[in-house]
Formats: structure tokens, C-alpha cells, sequence
């Protein structure tokens, strides 16, 4: 993963806080400076950003419940570097207009170049989208020892038997 988000430059903490703390595309999308907690390594999800029709719409999450995801101080180190010089109220990742990222065509993303240069060095490296990473965050947690409830409640899944059957 650490490759994966060396690749991927400016969103270097994108592809981390993806793969680590198991957030969806949306709820990334969607995060401002505010909704980090860089004091006790927290994520504060209230809002999720999706497509309708041709544009970005921020609305409630997929459960309609707020979460907070705690997150390694390596990932909120690296939230810092992409927060700074940003407003409370600004996005963490946007577009040049200042609006949400909107999820790509898995074959024409940055994250998609990013996998491609992966494997150029490395046959063997998988084909990974930014759903995938969140697989990779439920299955670090659960390989560290992480009780499935506590993933779970981090994934916003509505229930442990959901996220241990994914």
C-alpha cells in the first residue's frame, strides 16, 4: 500500500486513509480540515459525496449515522501535510473549482495510472480501485487482532456477520 500511495502523489494520504481507515470513496470525497481530529487520531464522518447525473452532490452517509474512525498517527501525520494551509472548512482533497473529488472510470483515474506504474515494477502487483482499499483496511484490522465489532462499527457496516462475510 505504501507503494500504491507513493505512486499516487498529491493523494498520497487519499490512497493511506483509504486503505487504513476503510472510509468509502464518498466519505473521503466529502472530508473537510475540520472533520480531523489531529489530537486523538480521529476521522469524524458526517458527510458522503456521491454522483447524480453529471455532478457531485454531498449528502448523509450510506447509514445516515455519523462515525468516528480512529486512525494510526502515521495516517493523521500524513492528513496533517495534506491539510496544511487549508481552511477548518475546506476540503481535504478537491477538484481545481474547490468542489468533491468525483469518483473516476477505474481505467482513467490517478489511481488507476498509480496501479500502472505499480505494476510496471512489479508484474505480481495487484489491480487495486478505491473500493478494494477499503477491503484492505477490514482485512489489516481483523489480521491485527481487531475485535469484528470494532471493524464494523468502523466500516459503518449494519452489522459483524456483513463485514466478516465481505
Amino acid at each position: 500500500m505504501n507503494r500504491l500511495a507513493e505512486e499516487s502523489g498529491r493523494y498520497c494520504s487519499l490512497v493511506l486513509l483509504l486503505g487504513v481507515g476503510g472510509l468509502r470513496w464518498g466519505e473521503a470525497a466529502a472530508l473537510r480540515v475540520a472533520d480531523v481530529d489531529f489530537l486523538r487520531s480521529r476521522i469524524y464522518l458526517h458527510r458522503n459525496a456521491v454522483m447524480v447525473s453529471d455532478r457531485v452532490v454531498v449528502g448523509t452517509l450510506k447509514s445516515h449515522k455519523s462515525r468516528t474512525v480512529a486512525v494510526p498517527r502515521f495516517m493523521i501525520d500524513a492528513l496533517a501535510v495534506t491539510a496544511a494551509g487549508k481552511g477548518r472548512d475546506d476540503l481535504l482533497w478537491s477538484t481545481a473549482a474547490g468542489t468533491p473529488l468525483a469518483p473516476r472510470a477505474p481505467s482513467t483515474s490517478w489511481l488507476s495510472y498509480a496501479v500502472t506504474r505499480c505494476q510496471q515494477t512489479d508484474p505480481a502487483f495487484l489491480r487495486i480501485t478505491a473500493h478494494s482499499l477499503r477491503h484492505t483496511a477490514a482485512s489489516l484490522a481483523i489480521h491485527a487482532g481487531a475485535n469484528p465489532l470494532v471493524v464494523q462499527r468502523m466500516l459503518g457496516h449494519a452489522s459483524a456477520a456483513m463485514t466478516l462475510d465481505v
